[in-house]
């Protein structure tokens, strides 16, 4: 017998179909004489590429520094190395990413070349490499054992390029851009699928006392030819740097920005469609997104930000620091303020000398995850009573493909919730629906105090998630007040939760 589908899931469907039918792109063009409601609507629509969006969901990713600093005991090194010294005794991928994933981290990114040069793969552009090294007695190939065991274990594998090359000799001329192109095309073609390639902006002076151009539009268009899917980091076009490596983004995150040097003919003629360029402008001050800043761009963008941080104090492993490693609660307040701030948190976890992560690493990522599923394994909220009329379900259902929004054109909201017995709380989560747009400007949750309703948390931007801590709250009714919006705001998800 076939079930009829019920009316809510109908209901549900039509919505989702409405708004899947309405145009969606991940940048916007401003017309000169757009007004001010226009430019709103535009904002409000802006979404993120599937690439973007499988990278947001992620919300942990991490990173391995790992290369010849680990053996000079360095942060950055000049090019001028012996191969000879890279020999790790005990080296073991499968560890690394292991115990990234028993931490609940979706994605790995190992530096294949840092600014020394010296690369983790056999390649053919530099003896200056593992080739050279009497590791594994040159046959070696750090980058492989690394993309392997990403599969082995189901997470994402991403690639770090350093574009500065202290030991390149062609660095500071033309010809370095074609050096690099044959290191990238080696680490695109040789390791299967690459989720994310990170670029950063070092940039020095080669043997000759120039400073190098570098082609990054070059090496974009390479990427998207070879590896579709992969997001490309910081000096790219798919995401931007937060502008801090304390692991402590912004109280107000958005993810649709200006961007000034989208090119209106390029965009019309389709060149432009898949954004392969690098959004222009101040990436890194505390307002990148409000309306003030709208309202004066030419064009606007979803880039949205990643929130970097090392385990460690350096990024490279020095056995010096073995005492100094971030604590749970400190990595927890750095979750809070990266993830719970519409972020990707991007941690650093250096693997040693051996070529393991050291115990104290692993102890610690160990006891962190414990600790997020401790406050995050029960929703005090699921099953509240609320005024959406059996919408409410979308709000407590883990699935974000499913969402509330509000009706008509309104651009405030409030949501009512019976607990239907007291509760204790401390936590709120929150989630927009970003796949129509993040639109939420400003929002408040209380809680009701005999006759009076209480503040107990205020916030500004949502996007992806947001989490707030706050005084814990004992109350049976509590709402959520959507102050102000873009458009019609969205929630996926709606949490309650104690510490």
């Amino acid at each position: 017998m076939i079930k009829k589908p019920s009316i809510l899931l109908i209901f549900a469907l039509c919505r989702l179909a409405v708004f899947s039918q309405q145009a969606k792109e991940n940048f916007a063009l401003i017309q000169p004489g757009d007004s001010e409601a226009e430019i709103i609507r535009k904002a409000a629509n802006v979404t993120p590429s599937e690439r973007q969006l499988r990278w947001q969901q992620l919300e942990l990713t991490a990173f391995f520094h790992f290369g010849i600093n680990t053996f000079t005991d360095k942060e950055w090194g000049d090019g001028k190395e012996d191969p000879a010294i890279f020999l790790p005794t005990a080296l073991d991928a499968q560890q690394w990413v292991l115990t990234a994933k028993n931490a609940g981290i979706k994605q790995v990114i190992i530096t294949a070349k840092h600014h020394d040069g010296f690369c983790l793969w056999p390649t053919a552009t530099t003896h200056h490499s593992v080739a050279s090294s009497p590791w594994m007695k040159g046959k070696g190939d750090v980058v492989k054992e690394v993309a392997d065991a990403c599969r082995a274990y189901g997470i994402g594998f991403g690639i770090y390029l350093s574009p500065w090359d202290r030991n390149a000799s062609v660095y500071g001329t033309d010809a370095y851009n074609d050096f690099f192109v044959a290191q990238l095309t080696e680490l695109l073609t040789r390791y299967g699928r690459v989720d994310e390639v990170w670029f950063d902006g070092a940039n020095g002076e080669g043997p000759n006392g120039k400073k190098q151009v570098y082609d990054f539009e070059r090496w974009y268009k390479l990427i998207r030819n070879l590896q579709p899917a992969a997001t490309i980091a910081i000096m790219g076009p798919d995401i931007r740097w937060v502008g801090t490596e304390s692991g402590y983004g912004r109280e107000t995150e958005w993810s649709v920005i200006p961007a000034d040097n989208l090119d209106p003919a390029a965009i019309a003629s389709g060149s432009q469609q898949d954004i392969t360029f690098k959004p222009e402008g101040d990436m890194t001050s505390d307002d990148l997104g409000s309306r003030e800043k709208i309202l004066k761009a030419k064009a606007l963008v979803w880039y949205p930000a990643e929130t970097d941080v090392s385990i460690r104090p350096g990024w490279f492993y020095h056995a010096k620091e073995d005492d100094k490693v971030k604590t749970p609660g400190k990595l927890m307040d750095i979750y809070f303020s990266s993830v719970g701030r519409n972020g990707v948190l991007l941690l650093n976890i250096p693997p040693d000398k051996r070529g393991v992560i050291h115990e104290n690493d692993i102890a610690n990522l160990i006891e962190w995850k414990k600790e997020r599923e401790k406050i995050f394994s029960v929703n005090l909220a699921h099953k509240a009573f609320t005024n959406l009329h059996k919408r409410d379900r979308f709000l407590f259902d883990k699935n974000y493909d499913t969402y509330w929004i509000s009706r008509k054109k309104d651009t405030t909201a409030t949501i009512l919730f019976n607990l239907k017995k007291k509760k204790t709380f401390d936590v709120l989560l929150l989630q927009e629906n970003i796949q129509v747009g993040q639109r939420i400007e400003r929002f408040v949750l209380e809680y009701k105090n005999g006759n009076q309703w209480i503040e107990a948390a205020s916030g500004t931007t949502v996007g992806y998630k947001r989490l707030i801590r706050f005084q814990p709250v004992t109350a049976k009714k509590v709402r959520l007040r959507i102050l102000s919006s873009r458009l019609n705001p969205t929630l996926s998800e709606f949490g309650l939760y104690k510490q």
